[in-house]
């Protein structure tokens, strides 16, 4: 039986990856991002790509977004939302501006998707949802306030919902990729330690997903195990 998976922040770098992984297996994709231009050129490629363009900042578009999706598709079986934003330079000088932005979009997007399929995965008894977040919600890390608050605080939502939705027989995980390349960290300006392509990525959050039953996906091993050292170094030690 064919299974239908929501991919947000779908038009470039990881979503998109993965976007095309699940096509190539088979899946049929609901595809969303801000710009329909590049969800409409990944359809033209692969014809179970379909096109859902939304800004997740919109809590209401969300919402009709989702039931337009259920309406073409019948049943989503899998969410992955993985939209987010980072910009280094910006990030060097402290601003409130910026750091709301980035939560606005990385942590608040991710909550409006949630709110938009939690009633329909709670009334299924099924389903899975899984959370794109990084690495760099392990520790705060300079010049990325915003950044590592939003995924800090992805992570832990992650962990509070798991609870919420296995009563109601609904798998959570959370993702947490390390260095990878995409548009996003081509503006970073320093040394990227053992930086991956977006389709290593999307392979393993392939096989995570689908063929192992752990909460949290993180990759690549090694540098993932170094940060995971990091999180648990005494403040002192790591300051």
């Amino acid at each position: 039986m064919t299974k239908n998976v929501w991919i947000t922040g779908a038009s470039s770098g990881i979503g998109k990856a993965l976007a095309i992984k699940f096509a190539t297996e088979g899946w049929q994709i609901a595809a969303s991002a801000r710009r329909e231009n590049l969800l409409q050129e990944l359809n033209k490629e692969y014809v179970n790509i379909h096109s859902f363009p939304v800004d997740v900042t919109d809590n209401e578009k969300v919402k009709i977004v989702f039931n337009d999706i259920i309406s073409k598709l019948k049943n989503i079986d899998l969410c992955v939302f993985c939209t987010g934003i980072h910009d280094p330079e910006a990030e060097k000088k402290l601003s409130s501006e910026k750091i709301r932005e980035i939560m606005e979009t990385n942590f608040f997007g991710t909550v409006n998707c949630i709110m938009a399929v939690n009633e329909y995965f709670k009334e299924r008894k099924s389903g899975h949802i899984s959370i794109v977040s990084s690495v760099a919600g392990y520790r705060g890390l300079p010049a990325a306030s915003g950044y590592c608050a939003s995924k800090a605080a992805l992570t832990s939502l992650a962990e509070s919902l798991y609870f919420n939705f296995k009563k109601h027989g609904v798998r959570v995980s959370v993702i947490s990729p390390g260095f990878i390349k995409t548009p996003m960290t081509d503006k970073n300006k320093f040394p990227m330690p053992m930086i991956k392509s977006a389709e290593y990525a999307a392979e393993k959050i392939f096989i995570g997903l689908t063929k192992k039953n752990v909460f949290e996906i993180h990759f690549p091993f090694a540098f993932t195990m170094l940060m995971k050292l990091l999180k648990i170094m005494p403040n002192w030690l790591y300051f």
